[in-house]
């Protein structure tokens, strides 16, 4: 039954729209990507200038979150985009990191409880699920099978469409705020699938309306279950010092004292803190090399 609704996935024509797309290489958009999972949505894939000059080579790909915010200040949030596609150029012309696709899924309405992630959300009190599910108004967290939508639907058809070197080595994940949360469940969750993982000011209180470290709690205890002590992933961390950023350095401190106890090093495990930088697209955009080098170095 799931393979046969893989190939009618597959079988589907997107009709794909190339954008009109002033920055380097060229932006793919689709439309209204169908799922059995989650709502449908658009989902953009950059392609860097080399792609297709070479019919043989093969390209990693990157999954962004918040894919509307990448690389059009028409569309980003307040107008600023993360200039994805000059500074992912940059990196390849300059030899830092592997040739690579960029595939940015927009976000929905339910951004907060598809980002969201679930074992963890289950692990609360009742009460604390009960206060996120009033503030954000949603029954049911979906992060699971936004996840399935990813590896089951989205990641077959860019690997059948597009030249890609399919396996974990080569399939990274990154986000920021919630999609910093939902980029770091998604490497848990399917080790054998993704390679790492980037956070960028990582949301973990989940809530809006308080400093809260209860979820960052169940994160811990989820993360020291899930976390991987062979074939380790690469996972990065950043926060900022001002706005919602300044919320962050306990919950991060918290996070990394698992990690050191499951004996990540500098060779898998990086937090970086970015004094007076704030929450927000600008901020993301102008330190994207760095995690962006430590997932697709060479």
């Amino acid at each position: 039954m799931l393979l046969s609704l893989l190939a009618a996935l597959l079988s589907l024509s997107f009709s794909p729209i190339v954008q009109n797309h002033t920055g380097p290489g060229k932006l793919v958009r689709i439309e209204s990507f169908p799922s059995r999972y989650v709502a449908p949505r658009q989902v953009d894939v950059w392609l860097p200038e080399s792609y297709g000059q070479n019919p043989g080579k093969k390209y990693a790909v990157l999954y962004m979150q918040d894919g509307q915010n990448l690389f059009s200040p028409e569309t980003a949030y307040a107008g600023q985009e993360w200039q994805v596609d000059e500074t992912l150029s940059q990196l390849m012309q300059e030899g830092k990191i592997k040739d690579c696709i960029v595939v940015g899924i927009w976000n929905t309405a339910h951004r907060f409880y598809e980002y969201g992630p679930q074992k963890p959300f289950a692990l609360l009190p009742d009460s604390a699920q009960q206060q996120l599910r009033q503030e954000y108004k949603f029954d049911k967290i979906l992060s699971d099978e936004y996840l399935k939508f990813i590896v089951e639907e989205l990641k077959p058809y860019i690997d059948k469409k597009y030249c890609t070197r399919p396996d974990r080595n080569n399939t990274y994940l990154l986000g920021s705020s919630m999609g910093g949360l939902i980029s770091l469940y998604g490497v848990l969750e399917y080790p054998k699938v993704f390679g790492g993982a980037a956070c960028l000011s990582t949301h973990w209180p989940f809530t809006l309306k308080e400093n809260n470290p209860a979820f960052t709690h169940a994160m811990a205890a989820y993360l020291a279950q899930q976390l991987p002590t062979r074939h380790k992933p690469r996972l990065y961390f950043d926060y900022g010092t001002q706005t919602l950023d300044a919320w962050y350095a306990p919950h991060q401190q918290l996070i990394d004292s698992v990690l050191e106890g499951k004996g990540y090093g500098s060779k898998n495990w990086v937090t970086r803190r970015f004094e007076g930088a704030e929450h927000s697209e600008r901020s993301w955009r102008e330190r994207l090399a760095i995690p962006v080098t430590f997932l697709l170095r060479k």
